[in-house]
């Protein structure tokens, strides 16, 4: 098991996304989910058609959201595999709708080069790329072209396969190791390292356990030196340890969501917006109390 040394998280992280500038260093920044989907393992279907999609994005940024994450393609262990026209449709009108009548960064969640330009085009900020930029080879390019910002979120294999892929010899430093591999390919390919934000992955072929040791050595990643990203909203290892189903799991992601802000996690990727909205500031708070106390 690693102790990950405690880093100090001192880094001046802004992410330009067109509409607006990210200031990661200043605060946590909250990213609320928007599932375009029938089949995403936590909201899948509440959302699936322009309307309804429209309404919670409002919602979302009504409710204090930095970025506001739209997806047209469920990314749960087994989901059927959607495709580049159907996801198109599901996501595009949807972008185009607010874009020019929010004022937080749209990010689009997609693995597909081709919907992630389509996206942009229609006023996306951000490409959030749950297979790191690995699945389609032409997503970097993407990136590199529009110069726009990408999460580049660790995962082996892909939604279908993923969970057979969960050996690793030692878990924290071959989730950072894999990260920067695709990182310093990015980099090489034309995206500058002011518009990449990484994400260990939590559930993406990772054993249940793993993601609990994930979270506690989070820390681990700022020797990167490069702003994180944690998804942990109602997923499959709080059910397991609460024995509770998804619509049930939300005071265990907060619990989930605190450590890793605790941890260092620059955003949160959330379904709850309004109440972790509420856990991260006072989060956040305490950390500037802390700091004052040592300056003062």
């Amino acid at each position: 098991m690693i102790v990950a040394n405690q880093i100090q998280n001192t880094e001046k992280f802004e992410i330009d996304c067109g509409v607006s500038t990210l200031r990661l260093s200043e605060r946590t920044h909250v990213m609320g989910v928007l599932n375009v989907t029938p089949d995403s393992f936590s909201d899948g279907g509440q959302y699936f058609n322009t309307e309804k999609a429209v309404c919670r994005a409002f919602q979302i940024a009504e409710e204090g959201a930095d970025i506001i994450d739209i997806g047209g393609e469920s990314s749960r262990p087994g989901a059927n595999k959607v495709s580049t026209s159907e996801e198109l449709d599901r996501v595009i009108p949807v972008i185009e709708e607010l874009n020019g009548k929010v004022t937080c960064p749209i990010s689009i969640d997609t693995r597909k080069a081709e919907v992630a330009q389509a996206a942009i085009e229609a006023g996306a900020g951000l490409i959030n790329d749950i297979s790191g930029l690995t699945y389609d080879p032409d997503m970097i390019d993407v990136a590199s072209e529009y110069a726009v910002p990408v999460v580049i979120m660790h995962m082996r294999g892909t939604p279908q396969n993923m969970q057979k892929m969960t050996d690793y010899q030692h878990l924290v430093f071959d989730i950072y190791n894999e990260l920067q591999y695709v990182v310093h390919l990015a980099i090489e390919k034309g995206i500058t390292r002011n518009k990449i934000i990484i994400d260990p992955g939590i559930g993406f072929s990772k054993k249940t356990e793993d993601n609990f040791v994930i979270l506690k050595n989070l820390d681990y990643f700022h020797r990167m030196r490069l702003p994180v990203l944690i998804g942990v909203s109602r997923k499959s290892f709080i059910g397991w340890k609460l024995n509770l189903p998804e619509n049930e799991r939300m005071f265990g992601t907060a619990a989930a969501v605190a450590i890793s802000v605790l941890k260092g996690a620059h955003v949160v990727r959330v379904h709850n917006v309004k109440e972790m909205v509420q856990v991260v500031r006072i989060i956040d708070q305490i950390q500037i109390s802390e700091r004052e106390s040592f300056v003062s």
